[in-house]
């Protein structure tokens, strides 16, 4: 029996949420799409009724994540804390013992920068847009609030990739700490 056309959107949208919290937790070249689909609930050979290719769902999938990343960021912005909160929400241990629900571009770095065209083209779009958002929380002029912006989202996403990387907590907890006094506002 054939699918509904809402019944195949969901069972797409499962897909690549499955995919990018996968992705996340283990890189883009150790994901198989059997993996995929298996967490999905579904098997291997449905992929292809979804998708063209893996790149597809890469897409789709850091698509999905850097929404949600800038949909975090803008609802800590935008509440009390307002800045000083985000960062401190971005740069705290839940966020980086949380790889799978985490920063796309911290998990995918170096997968992201060997990708193709569009993948970088789609992490290019997905950066700015976290960057403009801080910049339109920093009072400054248009082009100093954007240098500084700029300044806190590398900030950010370099100190979280570092204390991911390191083996020593109290090393990681500083890693986290020094980042957001060095960006408080």
């Amino acid at each position: 029996m054939r699918k509904s056309r809402q019944e195949a959107a969901e069972t797409r949208q499962r897909i690549v949420e499955s995919a990018s919290v996968r992705f996340r937790e283990n890189g883009i070249d150790a994901t198989a799409l059997a993996d995929l689909m298996a967490q999905a609930g579904l098997s291997h050979g449905g992929f292809y009724k979804h998708f063209a290719s893996k790149e597809q769902v890469v897409l789709e999938s850091l698509e999905l994540a850097s929404n949600a990343l800038r949909d975090g960021m803008s609802t800590a912005l935008e509440g009390k804390g307002g800045i000083n909160a985000a960062v401190a929400a971005y740069l705290s241990a839940e966020h980086r013992d949380n790889p799978g629900g985490g920063c796309p571009f911290v998990a995918l770095s170096g997968e992201l920068a060997r990708g193709s065209e569009e993948v970088r083209h789609a992490a290019t779009e997905g950066i700015e847009r976290l960057i403009a958002m801080f910049a339109s929380e920093i009072d400054a002029p248009p082009a100093a609030a954007k240098k500084r912006a700029l300044l806190m989202v590398s900030t950010m996403i370099g100190a979280l990739s570092l204390a991911r990387m390191v083996d020593d907590a109290t090393l990681s907890d500083t890693i986290l700490r020094e980042a957001r006094k060095a960006l408080a506002q």
